[in-house]
């Protein structure tokens, strides 16, 4: 009974409420407003009627007040006409019934041409006063005065507001009857059940008496995220737990129970491609490859990627799929092909002409082709279909990334609904200001909002992309716990910074420090007492290198000094070589080295050595280890990992990271020597503290860093979003369970 007054109180209070705001609001629309119009109405009828008999009246004034009176007299006997009244040129009252109201002048409104009204209050109770202008011709002879009874209106008022009162309380009780019937009828078992639950009756103690029957179907799940919270809370301690390979999947054994994990992205872990009749293993420059590659060694599961290697297609097996990495396989890769057109609309064109550009806000204007979206579009069809190929259950875990695709969601959303998708976005997202000048903004937002959880790398990011949807999609956007609702597809979206695996799997092969430094100096011809600073970038306009050699060159004219004792190595991994913005910028890249080099080089000393060329991960970490400064210049950035990789290699706690303000890691790594990278003076000033900086303060910055990075590796950045959509998982079973088990009740 007190559950059914839980149902019958708020629902007579909101009735209550209903009628005190309907029966005001009847009581002024239709009996005031409505019948007041009405009167309006009549009055113009009378006077239209009068017109001409006042007027023929008043030209020939013989026995005028007689023939006005028969006129009023016969007017007056309509039951609601209570008086009438002729106002003269002089405001006067000339002619009036002998009912019309002592109170009542012809002072109101004597100017106005319209016909104007008023209602008041008299002992004999409310009257209606209505002028009228008696015009002819042009020719104004002066107005009417009618006067209506409006008495009746307050007994209809008052019959309507008690009847408006009754129906109500009929409906109130109606409705409550029905509730409290089904209520217990339906439900009694189930709230028996869901007490005890509440309790800790069957749920803490699974052998309980008290555990109801009917609640059995969901049971377990209630246990199952009972425990999911539990283990949230552990995992908030993060200095408790080791984030490693290990923990990582006792994550997906545990939480996720051993569940089918797909990564999806454009880029491939591995590249097989054919040089000199032998077919060789690349592992490309990208962040992203860096970050994942460890993650899914450690998920056994497969990785989805576009097979752009010459010899990609000589590896795999009939069904496009390659086991890898190759000396320990432990998950496979299934390639994508695209056309030569495909890859050049969709990756080249839309992904990097256009949206790369959009995002990066690096003042490149961004290139947006119709024939470029439609290769986007296919190209994210064929990963879609791929995905749904490979996955062996209807519900698998998929890491979709990055913004080549965007579309990939919803698709993958619509063909396998139970999927739990996860979306990571490793670019910056720019504001809807920016982001709005695309011309299939909505379609990409809509994309992505087919995803369970998409992750940014800041906060910021984040805050963009709600403001973004907020301005274009017709959607609920929940700041306070930063959802999007649309179409029914609830979105989480939240910040996970990006990390690299530590202790990187490099640096097994590394040698000493001091050994690295003799070798890199050694290999580029340079003396062994050089300072040397380094730079590891894809060849990209975003990634600020001509601020970055600008800045040598500034610190040579500085403090020239350093002539002859610092050299610059910039190793720049070919990347987009097709694109004319990149084909300019590299270039400009190289003659700006050449023309730093003119101005400061000697005989066997170049300032800047450019080495436009792909390097293995191992070869990159042997310039990490062998350099005094690693200079991260990124006009703008998700993460970047070059510089969480610099200090990951320096387990001797030496050398200086200089890191653009305009990284996501800068958000982290405040150890770093943080700069503006277009405030040249700045850098310069950056490299020569650098040089300068005494060993035990290298030492105390490295070692913070060091142990950040340790403590926020790349498996944590994983177990984050893998541990989320374990209890979205969980939580869409349950109230699967529960959806099932209350149509199951109803349906008795």
């Amino acid at each position: 009974m007190r559950l059914s007054l839980r149902f019958i109180l708020p629902l007579i209070f909101a009735l209550g409420i209903v009628a005190y705001a309907i029966i005001p609001l009847a009581d002024s629309l239709i009996f005031k407003k409505w019948f007041t119009r009405d009167i309006e109405i009549r009055g113009k009828l009378i006077v239209s009627t009068l017109q001409d008999s006042i007027i023929s009246i008043i030209e020939q004034p013989t026995d005028a007040d007689s023939k006005i009176q028969k006129v009023f007299g016969r007017a007056i006997q309509d039951e609601r006409l209570y008086a009438l009244a002729f106002c003269n040129l002089k405001h006067q009252i000339a002619y009036k019934t002998q009912t019309f109201p002592k109170e009542i002048t012809c002072e109101t409104n004597q100017n106005s041409v319209e016909p104007t009204s008023e209602i008041i209050n008299l002992p004999k109770g409310p009257l209606h006063i209505a002028y009228h202008s008696i015009d002819d011709s042009g020719k104004h002879f002066g107005r009417l005065v009618l006067v209506h009874d409006i008495s009746f209106l307050e007994k209809r008022s008052s019959d309507t507001k008690a009847y408006i009162f009754y129906l109500f309380i009929a409906l109130g009780a109606v409705i409550s009857l029905i509730t409290v019937f089904i209520a217990q009828l339906s439900w009694r078992g189930w709230v028996k059940g869901m007490r005890a639950i509440l309790k800790g009756e069957g749920l803490m103690r699974p052998n309980s008496q008290t555990e109801s029957a009917e609640l059995s179907p969901i049971v377990k799940d209630l246990r199952l995220l009972i425990q999911d919270l539990d283990t949230e809370r552990r995992t908030r301690d993060v200095s408790k737990t080791s984030w490693d390979a290990r923990s990582l999947k006792e994550i997906l054994n545990s939480e996720l129970m051993g569940d089918e994990v797909l990564i999806i992205s454009n880029r491939e872990p591995y590249i097989h491609v054919k040089r000199n009749e032998k077919i060789e293993i690349q592992f490309p420059a990208s962040g992203l490859v860096t970050a994942l590659e460890p993650i899914m060694r450690s998920c056994s599961g497969t990785w989805i990627a576009h097979g752009s290697g010459n010899a990609d297609r000589d590896v795999v097996d009939k069904n496009d799929r390659v086991r890898v990495p190759p000396n320990d396989p432990s998950y496979q890769i299934r390639r994508v092909w695209l056309t030569k057109e495909e890859e050049q609309g969709y990756y080249y064109g839309f992904s990097n002409e256009g949206i790369w550009a959009l995002c990066h806000i690096a003042h490149v204007r961004p290139i947006f082709r119709s024939s470029d979206w439609a290769q986007y579009v296919a190209a994210n069809e064929k990963f879609a279909n791929a995905v749904v190929q490979e996955a062996k259950t209807d519900d698998p875990v998929v890491l979709v990334q990055d913004y080549h695709l965007a579309l990939l969601p919803k698709l993958i959303k619509e063909r396998l609904p139970k999927a739990t998708i996860i979306t990571f976005w490793h670019i910056p997202f720019p504001n809807p200001e920016v982001f709005g000048i695309c011309p299939w903004r909505d379609e990409l937002l809509s994309g992505l909002l087919g995803s369970d959880i998409l992750g940014f790398h800041t906060r910021f990011h984040c805050n963009n992309f709600l403001d973004t949807v907020d301005r274009f999609i017709e959607s609920r956007v929940d700041r306070e716990t930063s959802t999007v609702t649309n179409k029914g597809q609830l979105t989480s979206v939240d910040s996970y910074p990006i990390s690299i695996e530590y202790p990187a799997k490099w640096m097994d092969t590394q040698k000493p420090v001091l050994e690295c430094r003799q070798h890199i100096r050694k290999l580029n011809n340079l003396p062994q007492s050089l300072f040397i600073g380094i730079g590891v970038d894809r060849l990209d306009y975003t990634k600020g290198i001509l601020e970055r050699f600008m800045a040598v060159e500034r610190l040579f004219e500085l403090e020239p000094k350093w002539i002859g004792k610092f050299s610059f190595i910039q190793i720049a991994a070919p990347s987009r070589s097709s694109i004319p913005q990149y084909q300019h910028f590299e270039s400009d890249v190289r003659a700006l080295a050449i023309k730093i080099n003119n101005r400061y080089g000697q005989e066997g000393y170049s300032p800047i050595i450019l080495k436009v060329e792909h390097h293995d991960p191992q070869q990159v970490y042997e310039y990490y280890r062998g350099s005094e400064i690693c200079f991260v210049s990124s006009l703008h950035d998700g993460m970047n990992l070059v510089a969480k990789e610099f200090i990951a290699s320096r387990d001797d706690e030496q050398g200086v990271l200089i890191l653009s303000q305009f990284t996501g890691a800068s958000r982290e790594l405040l150890e770093a020597l943080i700069v503006n990278p277009y405030n040249i003076d700045q850098c310069a000033a950056a490299l020569h503290v650098a040089l300068e900086m005494p060993k035990e303060e290298q030492r105390n910055r490295i070692r913070s860093m060091r142990g950040l990075i340790q403590e926020f590796n790349v498996y944590r950045w994983a177990g984050r979003m893998l541990l989320s959509a374990g209890r979205l998982r969980k939580r869409k079973r349950l109230f699967g369970h529960i959806k099932d088990f209350s149509i199951g009740i109803l349906k008795r």
